[in-house]
């Protein structure tokens, strides 16, 4: 059975208007990333990696859960041994446990990294410099990617070895899910909160 580390990227991710610690129905987002990943039941680790200045807060939102909270970078919270990493955004909270289960199981030797995608759905215009339409794109050759993203631990290393991520030519695609949102503004919070409300009273039935 494979071994798996997730390291969930809470740095780069104080973003827009939503904060990992802005809350969907009683918790913070960093909360509900971190559980999504644990209740899986296949994942053995889990490294929040944080910005210095609020470790001690996240420690406190995690607080009960499994994992462990840790400044730095990813690459800083590489365990050595692991046979899949995954990296996944925060704000990807809801990504289901299949997408989760589909790339891990999918990274191995042929398939070192592995990231899940969607189809794209609106027409996408390509746009030169004097923000003029130059053409318009083939969508059925376009994906949006999600998180998380899985590797080998030779293949993260060398996603970050220029100290920026960047995610390899011929990574493989699984299918990913519209739960992987990212919530990321203030409708996507309501979103996620609505949805969450309504699993809850189906689960009450």
């Amino acid at each position: 059975m494979k071994t798996i580390a997730a390291i969930v990227d809470a740095v780069a991710h104080v973003t827009g208007e939503t904060d990992v610690l802005s809350p969907v129905h009683g918790e913070p987002i960093l909360t509900h990333a971190v559980r999504g990943l644990l209740d899986t039941g296949h994942v053995d680790s889990v490294v929040v990696v944080a910005p210095a200045r609020r470790v001690v807060m996240f420690r406190d939102a995690l607080s009960g859960l499994d994992c462990r909270v840790a400044p730095g970078s990813v690459p800083d919270a590489i365990e050595p041994g692991h046979d899949v990493y995954l990296v996944h955004d925060p704000l990807r909270a809801f990504t289901p446990a299949s997408v989760i289960e589909a790339v891990a199981a999918a990274v191995g030797a042929e398939s070192p990294a592995v990231v899940p995608v969607l189809p794209m759905s609106d027409t996408v215009k390509a746009v030169g410099a004097s923000n003029v339409i130059i053409s318009t794109l083939d969508r059925s050759l376009l994906r949006s990617a999600q998180t998380p993203a899985g590797f080998t631990e030779e293949a993260l290393r060398a996603a970050y070895a220029t100290g920026e991520f960047a995610l390899p030519s011929g990574a493989r695609t699984v299918p990913g899910h519209p739960d992987a949102m990212r919530v990321a503004t203030p409708f996507e919070l309501r979103l996620a909160e609505a949805l969450l409300a309504a699993g809850s009273q189906e689960n009450t039935l």
